[in-house]
């Protein structure tokens, strides 16, 4: 599978000292997608990442007992790193599933 990319929207919000930045990203491999967002922030105070379209469950098995199979939904794990998202699957070695994400900070 191809590594994931991100398109950051056009039209950022502003209030203030403070910029609100969304965009989306591409279905991937297992790594991390890092997202530059250095030319529109100083500080990135906050980011979060979601998955969009149906999500299927992963199923997990608890290796302690037969037959305890639990269903699980992940999120994206999204930490920011300066002024760059890094945006993964929320689970070592599972693909990236397409979203979108959205940050505040304190523009440049």
């Amino acid at each position: 599978m191809a590594a994931s990319t991100a398109t950051i929207d056009p039209r950022p919000t502003v209030f203030g000292d403070r910029l609100i930045v969304t965009g989306s990203f591409t279905a991937g491999d297992t790594g991390v997608l890092a997202v530059d967002l250095s030319s529109q922030f100083a500080s990135i105070d906050m980011a979060f990442a979601n998955f969009t379209g149906s999500l299927a469950p992963l199923s997990i098995t608890d290796t302690g007992g037969a037959g305890d199979v639990q269903d699980v939904f992940l999120n994206p794990h999204c930490s920011v790193n300066g002024t760059t998202l890094n945006i993964a699957s929320g689970l070592a070695a599972h693909p990236l599933i397409a979203g979108t994400f959205l940050a505040i900070g304190r523009r440049s």
